[in-house]
């Protein structure tokens, strides 16, 4: 049985992006997969990482639990807007917080790349925005996706990850988000 772990990095309860999240969850349900899901907002933790890498700040309960569903998930599926080309304030801190040496990767004396600790799990980054595809990748280059994927998950182990890009959202018809929660659902149905 496979294991997903949905995160939503979008801090409103009523956002599409909440929606989102139900519909893969409902998706890969119906698969028989096992499914976790981490809401950031719920999450009690200080989203500031006040020293770098310089003094360890220990995890949080909840960070605690976070690292230990993303070590029990094969399938790490991170749903969130782009703000501003890049993560919300919410994930970022999270990312901050919990991508941390000696638990998603590790320094190796004399390499200039650290030992991956997440190989071995797979991703899905869903992503919405107002910006429409064509300039996000043309003119800006992809600079949220490019980040996240090769700067965060891959740099930790964690590939393949696909990409579903839903825009432009803000302007988008009851039509148009009804076919993108179908797509989603099947993703989920596909765990993929």
């Amino acid at each position: 049985m496979k294991k997903i772990l949905i995160i939503n990095g979008h801090p409103d309860k009523e956002s599409f992006n909440w929606a989102l999240t139900d519909s893969y969850k409902k998706g890969a349900i119906m698969a028989e997969a096992e499914v976790e899901i981490i809401n950031l907002i719920e999450l009690d933790f200080d989203l500031v990482l006040k020293y770098g890498y310089r003094i360890p700040h220990p995890l949080e309960p909840d960070l605690e639990t976070a690292v230990k569903k993303m070590k029990w998930a094969d399938h790490l599926v991170w749903i969130f807007p782009m703000w501003w080309y890049g993560t919300p304030a919410l994930l970022k801190a999270f990312i901050d917080r919990t991508f941390l040496p000696g638990i998603t990767f590790k320094y190796q004396k004399g390499k200039l790349f650290p030992n991956k600790l997440l190989t071995g799990k797979t991703a899905r980054i869903i992503l919405t925005a107002d910006t429409v595809s064509w300039y996000n990748s043309f003119i800006m280059k992809n600079p949220a996706i490019n980040q996240f994927k090769k700067g965060v998950l891959e740099f930790c182990g964690i590939k393949p990850v696909k990409v579903t890009y839903l825009a432009p959202v803000k302007s988008s018809t009851l039509e148009r988000r009804k076919k993108w929660l179908l797509k989603i659902n099947q993703l989920g149905e596909q765990l993929k």
